[in-house]
């Protein structure tokens, strides 16, 4: 039996600390290049999977934040969100300004300096945009950029990562008015892809193996297109049951 192509998934070592300021695509340059050359072992068509903390402390989305100070964690999720939808105890669920419903607006405190929180980018896709651009500049290649975080589910237990911003790749994939397995025409699927990726490339990365970059291989290539999570991602209020 001939195995049926699949999915690749490779964990990014080496990549080491990020600072507010740092060149993040060289650094994940010098990271996909074998040692002591410039060839890189990045296809064309692949997709690189980049946790948010390591966008956000290279953008200097890094602000100093004492979680004993009566009142500060609330008034830092305020800052950052433009509704609070609910709450219970010190969990916050709130929408941000990039139209995310999650925890505490995003605002992360694992895997940054104590006194400090991690926000998230202002701009996610512009991120991986800036991100893809600079790599095929730097070693000529077409790659899909997905920048990642990690979000819980409604009504289901557990965490998984998704997409928060993208370049190069789909968000959702349509698939309204084309043929399942038997023939029957699909009346209401869209899969988001973008977020698949993302779940998959965390399995190699881990929550606690600092290693914030991942390259998924083989994704289908009519994936590869002009994506973006604000503009096909993110549901709009109105198509909304619950908010």
């Amino acid at each position: 039996m001939t195995p049926v192509p699949g999915l690749q998934v490779f964990a990014v070592e080496g990549i080491g600390e990020i600072r507010p300021g740092d060149d993040l695509a060289e650094v994940l340059a010098v990271a996909l290049c074998e040692p002591g050359s410039t060839s890189c072992w990045l296809h064309d068509g692949d997709v690189l999977v980049v946790t948010q903390k390591v966008v956000s402390k290279a953008e200097g989305r890094i602000v100093d934040f004492d979680p004993e100070v009566p009142g500060a964690k609330e008034a830092l999720v305020a800052s950052e969100s433009v509704r609070l939808l609910r709450r219970r105890g010190e969990l916050l669920i709130t929408e941000t300004r990039h139209g995310f419903v999650c925890a505490n607006a995003g605002i992360d405190l694992s895997n940054v300096d104590a006194g400090t929180a991690a926000l998230l980018p202002v701009d996610p896709d512009l991120s991986a945009r800036r991100i893809r651009a600079a790599l095929g500049h730097r070693l000529g290649v077409e790659v899909a950029i997905i920048i990642s975080d990690t979000f819980g589910r409604t009504w289901r237990n557990g965490v998984t990562d998704v997409a928060i911003g993208i370049a190069g790749i789909a968000g959702v994939v349509d698939l309204r008015g084309t043929p399942d397995a038997t023939g029957r025409v699909l009346e209401a699927t869209e899969v988001c892809v973008a977020d698949e990726v993302a779940a998959a490339a965390e399995l190699v990365m881990g929550k606690d193996r600092a290693v914030p970059v991942a390259v998924v291989r083989g994704v289908d290539p009519t994936w590869l297109r002009r994506g973006s999570v604000a503009g096909e991602i993110v549901r709009d209020p109105s198509g909304d049951l619950f908010r």
